[in-house]
């Protein structure tokens, strides 16, 4: 004798194997196409800038020069996601009018 399953029990069974594979599906294609979960500091078509003499940044459009002001960070030494490396280090160092990497003192 065969035993029927309640009303309802496979629908569910199948709705949560959908979303679970859906899920499944999602993860596999960020990584395999190396997207990052991590909040990027700019958006697309943008680099970050840092402003001379403080722990502030912005991003200016690819191809245009910082504004006044504002400075490329230096080459490798440039933030990506934020909370990564540099940008936890650049919240504590700047670059002075010379260019020159100064520490911030406190409140800076």
């Amino acid at each position: 004798m065969r035993v029927r399953p309640a009303a309802g029990a496979s629908g569910r069974r199948s709705a949560r194997s959908v979303v679970a594979l859906a899920l499944a599906g999602a993860a596999a294609a960020a990584v395999l196409t190396g997207c990052s979960m991590e909040d990027a500091v700019c958006g697309g078509g943008e680099y970050p800038v840092l402003h001379v003499g403080s722990s502030g940044s912005a991003c200016q459009p690819d191809g245009e020069d910082p504004p006044k002001g504002y400075a490329r960070y230096p080459e490798g030494k440039v933030p990506e996601h934020i909370g990564d490396k540099w940008d936890e280090y650049w919240n504590k160092h700047t670059l002075d009018e010379d260019g020159k990497i100064v520490e911030l003192k406190d409140g800076q």
